[in-house]
């Protein structure tokens, strides 16, 4: 596997995960003092995401052209 490989490995895991927990929404508790929080947890789960898909775009390197002019 390759960098790339993995990370678009990693985004379509965090993808699912999302998936997941979107199509069950459980409530945010507190037990013994003990906070469990579903939306603050679906929210990184979002910016891991967001994350992940900069690193694949960066991954591909930048690019560059190379011109001629003519006159």
């Amino acid at each position: 596997m390759t960098y790339a490989t993995d990370l678009i490995t990693l985004r379509d895991q965090l993808m699912a995960r999302i998936l997941e927990v979107t199509a069950a929404p459980k409530p945010s508790y507190s037990i013994d003092g003990q906070a469990v929080s579903w939306t603050q947890y679906l929210t990184e789960l979002r910016k891991q995401l967001k994350d992940t898909n900069g690193l694949i775009n960066d991954a591909d390197g930048p690019y560059s052209f190379e011109t001629q002019l003519f006159t």
